[in-house]
């Protein structure tokens, strides 16, 4: 017996299905995932960087493991400069370099196969010739034991501890390779007994301060108490308020996860460093990890960034593996704010495709999680429920620990929903576009600043489309000004409705006990509307009547 054809009334829905996602589609203009691009040799020069941002790039990473300061101070001008044009906004975010274990240098590369005996000693100067190789860390024997594994890069080459003297360790190598000069050296499940911020670290922090940076990405914090030193001396250089430099937590050590909750409650983000992550712990853990991080920033309301071998295959090749493309797509579909491409635009063959690849399979991914519910609007398919991700304790706190605002943000986030609309917030000290954002709305959040530190560091948050802009006395005045930057950049058309939102700390155009949410449509172009009756309210941009 033949097979039931589709019939006219399936063809007809799902004929409508896809012009209501079309429609869906062309209501959502901006990605809402960031991504965040290392620069280096391939990206450092003004045409490359550029076209970086105009591609799609939201933070600048300046890895502080390479490069010195003098070529570091080049990449923030450029992004200086490019700020000032006001086709965009990039955040800039430095790395710090953190305490690191290193080998020493070698006369020469050793290849070194399966079964072959190296030995690393706490001596300085053995360079390999009679297979013995430095070590720059004098505990380095302290914190070895006979049966350890010990990883070279993350595990590219690996080697299983023997025995260990008072200046040695010896070792069988497991994988081999070529062991080259100064490379990264950890004993898996442990984590080296060093200082948390360096010497070099602090010299960075410090000539972070003075270029202006807007994040700093912290490596290898083990616990809370140096997120707090770093806060404090921050504090002392007068960096608070909407001046502060926002300071992120790399996780990416066995320490690190088993202090994962006072770390996540005392940063302001985090960041899922998935190479060194995946060295300390079995790598069967990291997607594991990987989502608990992202769930725990979500749960706390503050911005994570997925970030390591994202799209690796395409620092030499065009293409991406389809195990890359799914990797992305698996960050975007947990929630996170932000995924990083590292040696992909710093020193790959391919930068801008790794770029636009990148951003493709965001945003492909992020249409693909709402489905159409029968009522021509769209809901979240595979993100979890509000309820789950934010406790009702913070969600309807006491109004002076600023419940009432998120409560505004949660409602506002369910109203812009349920009509298919963009948010609009106008903010002063970036409160309530990162409210919104924790509840991750369908649409994006456009949010109008007239201060730029605040605008830089909004670049980071998910789905927040932050522009600088100038307020007027007039909540009138500058609500169209404001829609016509948007049509201008091409992200909203008339006769659409946006959500705007008034809540917060600091008041704009209302008293201080008052916290609107409106509904307003955006006035249709002259050409669009000349047959309209001007007696109606929506088609003029004037609040929609209930």
């Amino acid at each position: 017996m033949a097979a039931a054809g589709p019939t006219q009334e399936s063809i007809a829905l799902e004929a409508f299905d896809a012009a209501s996602f079309a429609d869906y589609a062309d209501n959502m203009p901006a990605r809402k995932t960031k991504v965040v691009c290392t620069i280096g040799p391939t990206s450092c020069d003004r045409e490359a960087l550029f076209r970086l941002a105009d591609e799609g790039m939201s933070v600048v990473r300046l890895n502080m493991s390479h490069g010195d300061h003098a070529s570091h101070k080049a990449v923030v001008d450029l992004v200086r400069e490019y700020n000032s044009l006001g086709r965009s906004n990039l955040a800039i975010m430095m790395d710090t370099k953190g305490p690191e274990v290193r080998s020493g240098d070698l006369a020469a590369p050793l290849p070194l196969d399966a079964g072959d005996k190296i030995t690393f000693t706490i001596t300085e100067g053995a360079d390999g010739t009679d297979g013995r190789i430095s070590v720059n860390y004098d505990e380095f024997v302290e914190d070895a034991s006979v049966g350890d594994m010990l990883l070279v890069d993350g595990g590219i080459m690996s080697m299983q501890i023997d025995r260990i003297t008072d200046n040695d360790v010896l070792c069988s190598v497991v994988d081999g390779g070529t062991l080259s000069s100064r490379r990264h050296l950890n004993i898996r499940g442990k984590s080296a007994n060093l200082p948390a911020i360096t010497d070099r670290d602090w010299a960075d922090i410090k000539f972070g301060v003075e270029i202006g940076v807007d994040y700093y990405a912290l490596s290898f914090v083990r616990d809370a108490a140096v997120i707090y030193e770093l806060k404090e001396f921050l504090t002392k250089q007068g960096l608070t308020g909407t001046s502060q430099i926002g300071v992120l937590a790399k996780i990416e050590s066995a320490d690190s996860v088993e202090h994962l909750e006072e770390i996540l409650d005392a940063v302001d983000g985090a960041m899922v460093a998935r190479g060194d992550l995946g060295a300390e712990l079995p790598v069967e853990e990291v997607p594991y990890w990987q989502s608990k991080i992202v769930q725990g920033c979500r749960r706390r309301g503050k911005p994570v960034i997925v970030a390591t071998n994202m799209l690796e295959s395409m620092i030499k090749n065009p293409t991406p593996t389809r195990a890359e493309v799914s990797d992305i797509a698996i960050a975007v579909r947990e929630g996170t704010d932000a995924v990083m491409l590292s040696g992909e635009t710093a020193h790959g063959s391919f930068p801008h495709k790794a770029l636009e690849t990148m951003a493709t399979v965001a945003r492909r991914t992020e249409l693909s999680m709402l489905k159409y519910h029968g009522t021509r609007r769209y809901g979240s398919d595979e993100a979890p429920p509000i309820e789950w991700i934010v406790p009702p304790r913070r969600r309807v706190s006491s109004v002076k620990d600023q419940g009432l605002s998120e409560m505004f943000a949660y409602h506002a986030t369910t109203m812009a929903n349920t009509l298919k609309s963009p948010l609009v917030v106008f903010t002063r000290k970036g409160n309530m576009p990162a409210l919104l954002s924790h509840y991750r709305p369908d649409f994006p959040i456009f949010c109008f600043t007239e201060n730029e530190l605040v605008q830089r560091r909004l670049a980071l948050y998910h789905g927040v489309v932050a522009m600088y802009m100038r307020f007027n006395e007039q909540q009138e005045t500058t609500f169209d000004r404001a829609v016509d930057m948007l049509k201008e950049r091409g992200l909203v058309k008339g006769g659409q409705l946006l959500a705007v939102v008034q809540s917060g700390r600091q008041p704009i155009w209302r008293a201080a006990s008052t916290h609107i949410i409106q509904v307003r449509a955006v006035p249709e172009d002259a050409a669009e509307d000349s047959d309209t009756d001007e007696s109606e309210g929506e088609a003029r941009g004037r609040p929609a009547k209930a």
